[in-house]
């Protein structure tokens, strides 16, 4: 009997280990969908924040673009008008020019000159300078040689004054250039 007893203990006691290693599998077979739960919502808010995130990004840069192109806009509004008036400036000039004008006519189309190149100075035409030749600004029409007085690519002449607003070119120089 006492053999008896000592092996219904050990029965019960492997019982009792069998609970408990089936209660562990139990707690571990529950918390490993849980734990696969909690990565995924995990993955999900990483991807929701790296979202988030390109968004705000590719927001602020439409939001500077947006800017950059409302300031261009605002500092070239002009260019169209300028455009427009650069002949009827040429034709002021080629009117100076022309011999037996009066002394009142003369002052009168300075006056208009004068007027109308201030008024494009406000808006920010100026110029192109002329002295030596720059194929992004000037436009060579006619070439001359060159000799030790003239340098290659040095102006000869102007036959047309050219412009740029602010940095952009409105209308190249024509000229003549000692090659």
């Amino acid at each position: 009997m006492a053999e008896d007893v000592k092996n219904e203990e050990v029965e019960k006691e492997t019982e009792a280990a069998d609970t408990v290693t089936d209660d562990s599998v139990q707690e571990t077979a529950e918390e490993t969908p849980e734990k696969s739960e909690l990565q995924l919502a995990n993955e999900r808010a990483e991807d929701f924040e790296n979202k988030y995130l390109r968004a705000h990004a590719e927001m602020q840069n439409v939001q500077r673009r947006a800017n950059e192109e409302r300031q261009n806009l605002q500092r070239y509004r002009s260019q169209d008008l300028a455009k427009a008036i650069l002949p009827s400036l040429d034709n002021l000039e080629r009117a100076l020019a022309v011999e037996g004008l009066t002394d009142d006519v003369k002052k009168g189309l300075e006056m208009v000159q004068e007027s109308l190149l201030q008024a494009l100075k406000e808006e920010g035409v100026e110029e192109v300078e002329v002295q030596q030749f720059d194929h992004n600004f000037h436009m060579a029409v006619q070439t001359l040689p060159a000799d030790d007085e003239h340098p290659a690519d040095t102006v000869a002449e102007v036959l047309q004054k050219g412009y740029k607003l602010h940095e952009r070119l409105l209308r190249p120089a024509m000229v003549i250039v000692y090659n």
